[in-house]
């Protein structure tokens, strides 16, 4: 008997019977999200006095010290499973010191967290430089405005030695430098961290979906765009290719970024990557949801619930969301 040749046929084969009534249903659902799945991103800005709504992303905020505490207290009883930080800092330079400077916003950050909600969350740090540097690059860049590839791996070994120092319990590097993962492996391992994980973004895509984002995060290029480091979405072949790279060099997780548009890729590389693979509900994807049901187009926490399984049956086993706190309120 094959998937492809049913034992049965109507009318003795009637598929319908498994789905009449929500317990029988849930029963025999193939998919499953659970809390424990979600990754909570967040934003936290320095010299902030209180929270400052962001406009594209109705609900969700550029956070202070305390109002990052309170929301991270509030994921963990939620049962999310981890937090991604991403910070803001108030002074920026062309090298982004302030993203490894032991006092920066995100180390402080880490510090506060790591003491209240480190038992109970995977506290991860995202490992880039755009937020913190004044022309909004993933690294520093050569005379003719092109990133350093290589001057940008010795930040970031940089800046994973900080993050764990301060207390993240992962690192996961955004950059799609050439090279990062091994870099930032021997700058951890150097450090003394030879337990720190690095989650890899090891398929991003240069996405219009990151729009949104870019008003959290500050950090939008002053001129060009991410397209000469981050992947063409035309390609998956190259995705598999990132992925393997990254896992020969040491990375201990792997991300596909954005999700919803490339669940085709999260198939790809879940059917192939021998270690665990996340997947990003970008902020686009956020706004685009939370738009049409302002409007009354959709119903809201069935979309988010149905888009967030939608990553679980392609394969994604752990998912960034901006809705992981509410979700998993949802979700029990």
């Amino acid at each position: 008997m094959t998937a492809s040749s049913p034992d049965a046929a109507f009318p003795a084969a009637r598929p319908r019977r498994l789905r009449r009534g929500r317990a029988m249903r849930r029963l025999v659902a193939e998919t499953a999200v659970r809390p424990e799945n979600l990754i909570l991103p967040m934003f936290v800005k320095e010299g902030l006095t209180e929270p400052v709504p962001i406009s594209s992303m109705p609900g969700q905020v550029q956070h202070t010290k305390e109002s990052l505490r309170k929301a991270a207290a509030e994921a963990a009883e939620a049962g999310v499973g981890g937090l991604m930080l991403f910070g803001v800092p108030e002074h920026k330079d062309a090298a982004g010191t302030q993203a490894d400077d032991p006092n920066g916003v995100v180390q402080e950050a880490l510090r506060d967290l790591s003491a209240e909600v480190g038992d109970d969350l995977v506290l991860m740090a995202d490992l880039c430089l755009c937020e913190y540097t004044d022309h909004g690059h993933c690294g520093p860049l050569q005379a003719d405005g092109h990133v350093d590839n290589d001057l940008t791996l010795e930040r970031y070994a940089s800046i994973a030695a900080a993050q764990a120092d301060a207390g993240a319990a992962v690192v996961a590097p955004s950059g799609m430098m050439d090279g990062q993962v091994a870099a930032i492996r021997a700058g951890l391992d150097r450090a003394g961290h030879t337990q720190v994980p690095v989650l890899a973004y090891a398929a991003k895509y240069s996405s219009v979906f990151y729009g949104p984002f870019r008003e959290a995060a500050e950090g939008a290029p002053q001129s060009g765009d991410r397209s000469g480091y981050q992947q063409d979405p035309a390609n998956v072949r190259e995705a598999l290719r990132e992925v393997a790279l990254d896992v020969a060099e040491g990375a201990d997780m792997v991300m596909v970024k954005p999700g919803l548009a490339y669940l085709d890729v999260v198939a790809k590389v879940a059917e192939t990557s021998p270690v665990p693979v996340s997947a990003y509900q970008v902020s686009g994807e956020y706004a685009m949801i939370e738009a049409a049901a302002e409007r009354g187009w959709l119903e809201r926490d069935r979309a988010i619930v149905e888009v967030l399984t939608s990553y679980r049956r392609a394969g994604a086993e752990q998912i960034l969301t901006y809705w992981a706190t509410e979700a998993a309120r949802l979700l029990r």
